[in-house]
């Protein structure tokens, strides 16, 4: 029997080096937090940051120290809502477009390349399995419990 962890650890491990590595786009150095922030604002529409924190499973106070750093780099900006000027809204920067595009690109392109070493079957199965362990994830008591970071 295979150590399930070890072949977890083992996969975010790749992964990780992956982003560590690959992520500098437009002059500027992103960390893998960063990548995921701009990830979420990019596919989320006009987020919040209480909305991106819980996308990332991340605490509020953590978050807005990652946020900030990203409006310094002039990636990010940060508005209060119209509707609640409570709450502030992210949008990415025309730089902050374009880096999250370029990050896409890279992950792309490095995806294309890992499943270039399988057949359409072996893919298919990567990705069908994948789509199951999120939804078992998702279902898991444990899942998301606790903030990361």
């Amino acid at each position: 029997m295979e150590n399930v962890r070890e072949l977890f650890q083992i996969m975010t491990r790749r992964f990780g080096f992956l982003n560590k590595n690959c992520c500098s786009a437009g002059g500027c150095e992103i960390s893998l937090v960063q990548s995921h922030i701009l990830y979420e604002i990019d596919h989320q529409r006009n987020p919040s940051m209480q909305q991106v924190a819980e996308a990332l499973g991340t605490d509020v106070t953590t978050f807005s120290r990652q946020v900030q750093s990203l409006i310094k780099m002039s990636l990010v900006k940060k508005a209060p809502d119209p509707s609640d000027r409570r709450v502030y809204v992210l949008s990415l920067t025309t730089e902050g477009k374009y880096v999250a595009a370029t990050i896409e690109q890279q992950m792309n392109a490095y995806l294309a390349e890992v499943f270039s070493h399988m057949n359409d079957f072996e893919k298919e199965t990567v990705l069908r399995s994948i789509k199951l362990l999120n939804e078992a994830m998702a279902k898991s008591s444990q899942c998301c419990s606790t903030p990361i970071g």
